[in-house]
């Protein structure tokens, strides 16, 4: 074997080591045991974590009745119940029905000829001759063709259906009164941890007299459901063969 092919096969085997890392250190430990659950956070302490900055309209006062029993915007006589501040907790309502079908069908044709004749260059045509092949004819010097064509064809048909309540903590409270939220909900089932998250700017008008807001209502959505276990790591490839696919060029 050649130094060459040693380098590169240590090489690629550091490579999947590398990419596998403390993941898979972590999942060897533990092997028969359950996935353990993340430790609950302060999302705006999670690394990575960077407020949200987003065009602001002037600051609005809010407006008062005078001598009214009702707050502006109150859903409750007394106080009003939905999640308005730093902290407050509200319900994500999930609910994507969603179907795509695209299909595109591309044709190219090309036909290209070119001939080209010396028969007559101030006399050169015959010194062409001596130097040529034997049956060089200078009035047929340049004969070309090129043919190319080009059939592609793709398609994609996409059906979703995915409903989920979660319950989020406000974040942040923008500048202009809209609101940062973030969620996480973590279900383990025997050997299989399912986890949903949610984040997202909201507006206080949209959330409902019941403290929820549909993911519909959100900017800047973020929603993620995952999970990790056994079942998770048979249906993932290697990490070999991933490094494969994105490696080998044919």
């Amino acid at each position: 074997m050649s130094p060459n092919r040693v380098t590169f096969g240590l090489a690629l085997t550091g490579l999947c080591l590398a990419l596998s890392g403390c993941n898979a250190v972590d999942r060897i430990s533990n092997i028969g045991g359950a996935p353990q659950f993340t430790n609950i956070q302060n999302p705006n302490a999670i690394p990575g974590y960077q407020p949200i900055n987003m065009p602001m309209p002037p600051a609005l006062t809010e407006a008062r009745q005078p001598n009214s029993l009702w707050r502006q915007g109150s859903r409750a006589f007394f106080k009003d119940q939905r999640a308005s501040q730093v902290g407050d907790i509200l319900t994500v309502v999930i609910e994507i029905k969603d179907e795509a079908t695209i299909d595109n069908e591309t044709t190219r044709t090309r036909n290209n000829g070119e001939s080209a004749a010396l028969s007559a260059f101030m006399g050169f045509e015959t010194e062409l001759a001596k130097i040529m092949p034997d049956g060089f004819d200078p009035t047929n010097l340049v004969d070309a063709d090129s043919d190319s064509s080009s059939n592609g064809a793709g398609s994609v048909d996409r059906s979703e259906d995915i409903k989920l309540r979660v319950a989020a903590v406000i974040t942040q409270i923008l500048p202009n009164g809209n609101m940062v939220l973030n969620g996480r909900q973590e279900v383990r089932v025997n050997y299989e941890l399912r986890d949903l998250q949610v984040a997202g700017i909201i507006r206080p008008e949209d959330i409902t007299s019941t403290n929820t807001v549909g993911y519909d209502k959100m900017a800047e959505a973020r929603i993620s459901y995952g999970g990790r276990g056994q079942i998770t790591d048979v249906q993932q490839p290697r990490y070999g063969q991933q490094v494969f696919d994105i490696i080998f060029p044919f």
